[in-house]
């Protein structure tokens, strides 16, 4: 390290006479010992002298570091070695020193020895992968190294993996933080007693020279640092004094991992204050040491700190104990100096915001905590050391070095309470950074690892005043970014609040401070103190409401906002970690009675904070209008903390509460936020753009609601329950601003709210009271019940995830709370209320997740739509909800119709809030509810079902919680006296339902019905006069009636008596402004709610006479009323419902029903209907059935179109498939008929309009991955494992193809294999057809098409018009005639030889290419596609580049693969039989009369056609050979199935059938002669002589050339004529099988070799003559397909087993070939006996091919990769990658491993699956798949326990292996379908 840095130094060295000669190694060994043995003497002076001297020189700090840095040229033009050079010679005299003349890695092992190793203690940095275990965790912030996880046991803990994010430390072994329990197996043992005692000598020198060496260091550290100049940033400076320091760092790194010994010797040096004191007062002579002192004066001076020995007057006193150090002056005080810009570093900061509209706020605070801010004085190494790595922004290293020492108790303390002293400047210096992120994840670092420690923070907080200075720190922080408040009254509001657009806000600068603070305050006993100490809480509320009413909105009445500002995230995000989590922080401490005195202080100071901002806003009783702020934090921690105290600590809620004159302003802004959320959703605050919409789903959104809007609800039901009921009804009312709509009459005019809102509007107004009266979050249920409550509302509004509940449950936000997520609580109620579904796969489909879905009895008894509506973010989770509940009723047959919300029973009130169903019982409530029920019976505008809804909710929680002892007759007793302006009676519900009111006066516009009809009535025979007597009600003004109420509550003076009489004046009150002219009308009612309810469900019925009471049949209802029947249903079961509750609770309202009911007026009165209307509503009907005929047919066409769908973009199911219309047209029709789905027209493909069928060419490597093992290979896990591709298919082709070209003639060599089992071009098609000019017309307007698409068109990639699937070509369907196709296909009686002949002759004739049409250019062009789809690699095989063999070969190997890839679809064999899938929509056909036609344009030289060669008996040829030239490739080295490909494509198309017969019969002669050889070469020397005398016993009997025995005897007899037997010997044992062959073994033997050629060749001939494939057994494919093929003759029997011989059918004398053939081997086996047995046997039996085999466990494969380096670059990658088709290990997106700008995945996607890759993303989980040059996300094949997957680990909880879904990859890899069903396809640009 030292030698790396000395190179990146530079500058010229400086000379330095007096350095000893450097280089003498033995010297400075000598040099030391001496001086160690000088110290150790009992009078040490002269050494201890000698030893100074000696560092003096070495350390000299002389060599100014500027110059070092300035001249770096010198250095990289070479000239010497710079100052690095001496550094390193320093460091090497220091090593030297510390052995004391021994070596110094000696010194280190000694060192190590003496380690008590009880903490772990390794310290990490940013990214690096550790674990966290919630179970073994007593702190929330505990981590493990991997290390020491793996080694501890968690089995079945709670735990998770992590990436950190700001760096941390392990904490194995340190009890204050973790449970002895999960310490791993090194740090169990408690081994501080048996490690033996340090011997003094062996760190002596080190306690001598550290000291000098720390000094040199921060001497350094010192010169290096220069003030940044005021613009330009230094960031470059200062890394280049750390870059040199890097080695001397290091050293000090070096020597922490030394272990504990080394550790206290550092901990000493660097807190001893004497030494400090001697070496840095810069007081001595040295000048230098003087320049130093200067220097880091300097330094603390522009940091804007004195050093307390400037001051002349400086003392602060102790402070007493109890009392805080800290007054900060109340607003009061502070206003005096507001806009006054005090200190000097605020101001450069303030250029850019000082743009006049927002003027900076500065608080003046007392002087006494200046001291805090502007203070220190550095004592020991260790202080000056942090100061400086403050100073230099937490450089990484020094970082790293301070946290190794932590282990070391004593260090421990030190450093905490050194870095409490610099956290002030800390913070100073944060506000100031350009990388504040980078700097606060190195803050967090060391101070999670010091504040997590309880006792720590406790002796800290005790000694160094810790709170103090974190609130002082804080609120410091804060008042750099204050503006004046401008809610409620702009001008005069004395308020301040942040600024949210600052950067300190906006980059969350603050999160550091703030996160300490709440790590402080969970620990017990420092949250006490800090609830205890009054002054503390003062200031703290003082910090607290410079957030209350931050970011404010004003609504946008004319305009749209032209700049939407989002600082509405940082406004949240602020109140949240600020306010709310140490809130949650304190509250946790506050859980049992004995607690209740710090409740009581926090609610006092609160108080005391909510009435200063009262005041400072110059806030009365009104609102300002068109004004929200989202953030009342003092509200809310008044709330929380009211809540606790009741809940936990047995207080009573009375004497925390303030006087109803508080109360009432207290209610107005939770109220104001809950109307503004109405007025949003009714796009009221449209003109404030989407930020607006956005504040409102935050506020309830799961990590806020418990810290937002639950405790402002909270509040205001406090509220509620202590205020007079009316008054707070009619609060809510005027609030949503729909009280003009609260009238009788039909028309009104609404002076604050447009008609279009006025709807939503009521409907929030309702949906709030519900809530406010019907949730108990904190009013008396348990934690476990709201748990369930939450999860139940989740849960209905849609099936969620495990981790998605996880989120979606607003857990306590404190971590120590006890409900942590995945707690054993929240499984258990989940497992009580969900029902696990497993992941679904539907093959083609999304992958599902693992969902839990809510149990049908939760359905039935828990939905609780008002927590649904409470916890929606988004209104159509709602709708969603109600649609699942829906259909569950219908499923379970409970209710058929559209239900609505059930009515569901509550939880009991805690006593406390009693008072909160007065709101149930007040009149101006039921006015409302009569009013609205009036109106919605008489069908006024603007009311909706869901008001109706929310009205019948309110009825039926008023009778639920009605006050039980007032009896039927009290109620009629108090009549008059307290009558309420003849409205109602008394205020009870129950008996006010009853009550009839028969006249209303109402005010209404003139324009309005209800006029005309009062002056008809005025003339009538009822007076006035007697309307006045029998009571008309009176104008009800809800607003009046709030303004008196809050008139009498602020005049308490008044008596009593005054509350009931109501001043006059006040009635007539109406807004002002109302542009109408108001006239009064009295309207006739007569209706009581009763009577109203009952005419509302004849209503809703749309019967008359419908209601009729239930307990007149079944008195049983009466004594048993929770019946099933009313708990689910709509409207009318839910006015049966509350009927049944109002005759249950009162006798009289019984009663009542029963009269109403027989006495039932129709609503309307029914009119004799005249014959023109009966003619209109004729006309109505005719209508209407002509529009139900409309329907009906739309419907149909819509479900034919829907099933033409469904069978168009079926990619994976073809079963259900339209099958193709190519070659299965009906005999009658002469041609093949193809539609074009372009055009749409229908007709046959000819030479000038040639048709195409749409198809994906694409190159596959699959093929080459088979292997002869069933097993596939596993994933690689360690060092040891490693896959090796000797043994794939691919391999193994491509060694026997070099294997033929060196000992044979090029041409003939790509005659006898076939390519393409790598790259090879496979051919699929969707099976829809269109005219290729119609394609060129639709590829021209995609190319024109701008939008983004996911294929690239100048590749020629398009999707297919009709079924969208994706595809590069079209493939030109010859004009086929089918009849002539069915003659040919009529067997012919001509013999064998003939038919040899004619084929013979056939081949012969020159192919010419048909003449210039359009159909042959495009058969020229698509060859050109599917040349081109591969790499070039994988079509030139030839010697001679650019040979006709190339082609030749390339054209028959892609019949080839395509065969056999249809083959391994199939599942290797034909036994399923069948036109399988993939013959429905196969374009083998076609595909085959292409490549034939351009393979007849080579005719191969009628000697070397092998088809004579297989025909003829040829005379000896050897003469005509000449030595020179390479012989041909002996036929029975050639590839069959390769020959059968040549010999059909080289024949004019269509063929015919008998010619495809007769070759396949020649061939398999052939076949058969290749396997005896084969197993000729298997069986062993003895074997083979008596196989060979007992053939040739049979040698002369009638059938001996259908005998297998005899052709292998003469096979053998024949090859025994060369050398190919000879070398037997040693290595030939190997492949000797032990096993004696038996006759069935041989049998099987050749029947295995047989095989794969019958069955390709079957497929062959299914798809050339439309043949269908029988189905067999297993055991009979072989006898099945042969006879299929016409190999077996007609009459064979099956009696006696079957024997594969009996298919042979000689075209010539059997021996004789066989004679010919084995001689061209002999001749070569002359010469090359091994290479020609190894020739002669052919693997041909390959499995089918898999993906590699991955462990169960996802952790498994991460541990290994993660760190692993990569073999390129020898780095360990950023994103590692595997390819799971060959285990190779790649860096996804390393421009390390480019090559010729291909990124390594890219590069190896061509290499392995030409062009396609399957990468696991280790870092991810998650699979990533490249197809040529897209790329796609595929998905995780790991799932976590709940079935869910882990993209990029961010849960990092333990992963398994889902074998449905790797079957699912692996089925898409093989079948080549990856472009069809994967969608979200994207160019990668060559970059992965």
């Amino acid at each position: 390290m030292a030698a790396a840095a000395a190179a990146a130094g530079g500058g010229p060295q400086p000379p330095q006479p007096e350095l000893p000669a450097p280089g003498l190694a033995l010297d400075k060994a000598a040099t030391a010992a001496h001086l160690k043995a000088a110290l150790s003497r009992p009078d040490n002076r002269a050494g201890a002298e000698e030893l100074q001297a000696l560092l003096e020189r070495v350390l000299s700090a002389e060599r100014p570091l500027a110059a070092a840095a300035d001249s770096e040229e010198a250095a990289a033009a070479g000239g010497g070695g710079g100052p690095g050079a001496a550094e390193e010679e320093a460091l090497e005299w220091c090593k030297c020193l510390l052995a004391g003349g021994g070596g110094y890695d000696e010194f280190c092992a000694a060192v190590r020895a003496y380690d008590p190793a009880a903490l772990c203690g390794l310290v990490w940095t940013a990214n690096f992968v550790a674990y966290r275990c919630r179970t073994c965790g007593i702190s929330p912030c505990m981590s493990l190294c991997a290390e020491c996880f793996h080694q501890g046991d968690h089995t079945g803990h709670d735990f998770n993996m992590f990436r950190s994010q700001a760096g941390g430390a392990c904490d194995c072994g340190d009890s204050n933080v973790m449970r002895e329990s999960g310490f791993c197996k090194r740090h169990q043992i408690k081994s501080s007693s048996n490690i033996p005692c340090v011997p003094k000598d062996l760190l002596m020198m080190s306690e001598f020279v550290l000291p000098r060496f720390i000094f040199c260091l921060i001497q350094y550290l010192r010169e290096g640092y220069n003030e940044p100049a005021a613009d330009v940033p230094s960031e470059k400076d200062l890394n280049k004094v750390l870059q040199l320091l890097e080695p001397q760092i290091s050293f000090l790194e070096d020597l922490t991992k030394m272990g504990g010994a080394m550790r206290s010797v550092l901990t000493q040096v660097l807190t001893n204050q004497q030494n400090y004191k001697d070496l840095t007062s810069g007081l001595g002579e040295n000048s230098c040491a003087k320049k130093s002192h200067e220097k880091y004066l300097i330094a603390l001076k522009s940091s804007g700190l004195t050093y307390p020995e400037d001051k002349l007057v400086y003392g602060i006193q102790e402070p007493s104990a109890g009392t805080s150090t800290l007054a900060v002056q109340g607003f009061a005080g502070a206003t005096g100096t507001l806009g006054q810009l005090d200190s000097s570093d605020e101001e450069d900061q303030d250029g850019s915001q000082g743009l006049g509209k927002r003027k900076r706020v500065k608080l003046s605070s007392s002087t006494k905590d200046q001291s805090i801010m502007d203070v220190l004085k550095h004592k020991s190494f260790l202080e000056e050391l942090l100061f400086w790595t403050i100073k230099y922004e937490f450089p990484q290293k020094m970082v790293t070095f301070l946290l190794n020492m932590l282990p070391d108790q004593e260090y421990k303390v030190a450093f905490t309470k050194t870095f409490v002293q610099h956290y002030a400047f800390i913070m100073k210096t944060l506000k100031k950074s350009h990388e504040s992120d980078t700097m606060s994840n190195r803050i967090v670092h060391i101070s999670v690892q010091l504040f997590s420690n309880e006792e720590l923070a406790r002796q800290v907080t005790e000694e160094c005043q810790l709170l103090d200075i974190m609130v002082t720190v804080l609120l410091y922080m804060m008042e750099s970014c204050l503006i004046k408040s401008e809610l409620q009254d702009e001008e005069n509001s004395l308020h301040v609040v942040v600024n949210c657009g600052e950067a300190l806000l906006k980059n969350n600068t603050y999160w550091p401070l703030v996160s300490d603070f709440i790590n402080i305050l969970s620990h017990q006993s420092v949250a006490k103190r800090f609830l205890e100490d009054h002054g503390l809480l003062v200031t703290w509320m003082n910090f607290v409401s410079f957030f209350q009413g931050m970011n404010l909105n004003k609504r946008e009445l004319n305009e749209h906002v032209e700049f939407e500002s989002q600082t509405y995230y940082a406004a949240f995000a602020a109140e949240l970690e600020a306010c709310a989590q140490p809130m949650w922080g304190l509250l946790s401490h506050c859980k049992v009675r004995e607690t209740q005195e710090y409740t009581k202080n926090v609610v006092r100071y609160c108080i005391e904070a909510l009435q200063d901002w009262f005041d400072a806003i110059n806030f009365v009783d009104e609102p300002a209008p068109n004004q929200v702020t989202f953030h009342l934090p003092l509200h809310r921690y008044y709330a929380m903390f009211l809540s606790k105290a009741v809940k936990c600590q047995e207080l009573d809620l009375d004497s925390v509460l303030p006087d109803q004159e508080m109360l009432m302003k207290l209610m107005i802004h939770p109220l104001q936020i809950q109307a503004s959320l109405a007025e949003i959703h009714s796009n009221m605050w449209v003109r404030n753009g989407l930020q607006i919409k956005g504040q409102a789903m935050t506020y309830v959104q799961s990590h806020f609601c418990n810290s937002m809007i639950d405790p402002d609800i909270y509040l205001l039901q406090v509220c509620a329950s202590r205020l007079d009921p009316d008054y707070f009804i009619s609060s809510v009312f005027e609030r949503f601003k729909v009280v003009d709509l609260l009238t009788m009459a039909s028309q009104h005019q609404n002076t604050v709210l447009d008609a279009e809102h006025e709807r939503s509007m009521l409907e929030g107004a309702l949906t709030f009271l519900v809530i406010l009266l019907s949730l108990r979050l904190h009013l008396g249920m348990s934690d476990d019940e709201i748990l369930r409550a939450e999860m139940v509302a989740q849960l209905c509004m849609n099936d969620r995830t495990h981790s998605s509940l996880l989120d979606l449950i607003p857990e306590n936000p404190n971590p120590k709370s006890g409900i942590i997520p995945g707690s054993y609580s929240f499984e258990s109620v989940l497992s009580a209320v969900a029902d696990f579904k497993a992941p679904v796969f539907e093959p083609g489909g999304s992958m599902q997740q693992g969902m839990y879905t809510p149990k049908a009895e939760v359905w039935d008894q828990e939905f609780d739509p008002v927590m649904v509506i409470l916890r929606t973010v988004y209104r159509r989770d709602v709708q969603s909800a109600m649609d699942r509940y829906t259909a569950f009723l219908k499923q379970s047959g409970k209710f058929p119709g559209n239900p609505w919300p059930p009515y569901k029973k509550r939880t009991p009130l805690h006593p406390s809030y009693k008072g909160l169903m007065r709101l149930l019982h007040c009149k101006t409530l039921h006015i409302v509810l009569f009013t609205l029920l009036y109106k919605i019976l008489m069908d006024h505008q603007n009311l909706s079902e869901h008001v109706l809804c929310m009205v019948l909710y309110l009825i039926e929680l008023g009778l639920e919680n009605s006050a039980d002892e007032e009896s039927d007759e009290e109620a009629s007793v108090c009549g008059p006296e307290r009558c309420h302006d003849s409205w109602f009676p008394g205020s009870n519900l129950v008996s006010n339902m009853r009550h009839f009111i028969n006249y209303v006066r109402v005010r209404v516009p003139e324009t309005a019905p209800e006029v005309k009809r009062d002056s008809s009535a005025s003339t009538s025979s009822d007076s006035l006069s007697s309307l006045h007597n029998s009571g008309t009600a009176q104008v009800f003004s809800l607003v009046a009636e709030r303004r008196k109420k809050f008139q009498e509550i602020i005049n308490r003076s008044n008596s009593e008596a005054n509350q009931v009489v109501r001043p006059k004046t006040s009635s007539k009150w109406s807004a002002p402004g109302s542009a109408l002219q108001l006239t009064t009308a009295i309207l006739e009612i007569k209706e009581s709610i009763l009577s109203l309810l009952i005419k509302l469900h004849h209503k809703l019925s749309g019967k008359q006479n419908s209601y009729y009471p239930p307990w007149l049949d079944d008195l049983e209802i009466l004594i048993q009323p929770e019946i099933p029947k009313y708990s689910h249903g709509d409207g009318i079961t839910a006015v049966e419902r509350i009927l049944l509750k109002a005759a249950l609770q009162s006798r009289m309202n019984k009663r009542i029903i029963e009269e109403i009911c027989r006495k039932v007026t129709p609503p309307v009165p029914p009119k004799k209907i005249t014959a023109a209307e009966k003619k209109t509503l004729d006309k109505e009907e005719r209508r209407q059935k002509a529009r139900e005929r409309q329907q009906k047919l739309l419907a149909e066409f819509a479900s034919r179109q829907k099933s033409f769908m469904e069978t168009a973009m079926d990619v994976d199911s073809p079963e259900n498939d339209i099958p193709m219309e190519i070659a299965t047209a009906e005999p009658q029709v002469s041609e093949a008929v193809y539609d074009c789905v372009i055009c749409g027209q229908s007709g046959p493909s000819s030479e000038d309009r040639p048709t195409g069928l749409v198809v994906l060419l694409q190159a596959s490597s699959v093929l080459g991955q088979c292997r002869d093992n069933v097993e596939p290979k596993k994933l690689p896990i360690s060092e040891e494992e490693q896959i090796y591709p000797w043994d794939t298919c691919a391999a193994v082709h491509d060694v026997r193809l070099s294997l033929l070209q060196r000992y044979f003639k090029d041409s003939s060599c790509l005659l006898a294999v076939s390519i393409g089992w790598e790259g090879g071009v496979y051919v699929q098609t969707c099976g829809h057809t269109l005219h290729i000019d119609c394609h060129k017309s639709y590829m021209e307007s995609l190319r024109n098409d701008q939008v983004l698409q996911g294929f690239s068109v100048d590749k020629g990639e398009f999707t297919c018009p009709l079924c969208r699937q994706f595809a590069n070509s079209v493939l030109p369907c010859y004009p086929g005639n089918n009849v002539e196709n069915n003659l040919w296909q009529r067997p012919s009686n001509k013999s064998i030889q003939d038919l040899i002949k004619e084929v013979e002759e056939l081949q012969g004739r020159p192919g010419a290419f048909p003449s210039e049409t359009n159909l042959s250019k495009e058969m020229e062009s698509v060859m050109k596609d599917i040349k081109n789809t591969t790499q070039k690699k994988y079509r030139d095989y030839s010697k001679t580049p650019g040979s006709p063999d190339n082609d030749f070969l390339f054209m028959y190997s892609v019949a080839r693969t395509n065969l056999e890839l249809e083959l391994i679809h199939r599942g290797g064999n034909l036994c399923s039989g069948g036109a399988s899938t993939a013959g429905k929509r196969s374009c083998l056909n076609q595909l085959f009369l292409v490549l034939a036609l351009h393979m007849r344009l080579y005719s191969i030289d009628s000697e070397y056609n092998p088809w004579s060669k297989l025909t003829q008996l040829v005379e000896e040829m050897n003469s005509q050979l000449g030595n020179e030239e390479q012989p041909e490739v002996p036929i029975l080295y050639h590839d069959v199935t390769s020959l059968l490909l040549i010999q059909i494509l080289m024949m004019p198309q269509p063929l015919r059938k008998d010619h495809f017969t007769c070759i396949v019969k020649v061939l398999f002669t052939l076949l058969y002669t290749q396997a005896l050889a084969a197993l000729s070469i298997k069986c062993n020397e003895e074997d083979r002589s008596a196989w060979k005398q007992t053939g040739a016993l049979k040698k002369n009997t009638c059938d001996a050339e259908k005998s297998y025995e005899v052709l292998l005897s003469f096979v053998i007899s024949e090859l025994s004529k060369g050398k190919l037997y000879h070398e037997e010997g040693t290595q030939e044992c190997a492949m000797v099988s032990p096993i004696a062959w038996s006759p069935e073994s041989m049998e099987k033997y050749l029947q295995d070799f047989c095989l794969p050629f019958l069955r390709i060749t079957s497929l062959l001939q299914h798809h050339l003559f439309g043949e269908d494939l029988p189905s067999c057994q297993e055991e009979e494919e072989f006898s099945v397909l042969s006879s299929c093929l016409g190999l077996l003759p007609t009459f064979y029997q099956t009696e006696h087993p079957f024997i594969s011989a009996s298919c042979l059918d000689w075209p010539v004398p059997a021996f004789d070939i066989i004679s010919q053939w084995c001689s061209e081997i002999n001749s070569f086996t002359e010469r090359h006996a091994e290479q020609g047995k190894a020739l002669l046997i052919q693997e041909s039996r390959w499995k089918l091919p898999h993906l590699l085999q991955l462990p169960e466990n996802y952790n498994t494969i991460f541990q290994y990769y993660h760190r692993k380096t990569c073999s390129v670059c020898t780095k360990v990658p950023k994103d590692p990658a595997v390819c799971l088709v060959c285990g190779t290990f790649v860096c996804l997106k390393g421009l390390c491993c480019k090559q010729q700008s291909y990124c390594e995945c890219v590069l190896h996607s061509q290499n392995c699956g030409a062009g396609t890759g399957i990468f696991l993303l280790i870092n991810a989980s998650v699979i990533i798949i490249i197809r040529g040059h897209r790329f796609c996300l595929w998905g995780s094949v790991y799932l976590d326990a709940h079935g869910e997957e882990d993209r990029d680990l961010r849960r990092g909880k333990p992963l398994y292996i889902c074998k449905e879904r790797y079957k699912v990859l692996e089925q898409q890899w093989i079948s080549h379908t990856f472009d069809h069903i994967n969608k979200r396809w994207g160019p990668h640009y060559n970059g992965l």
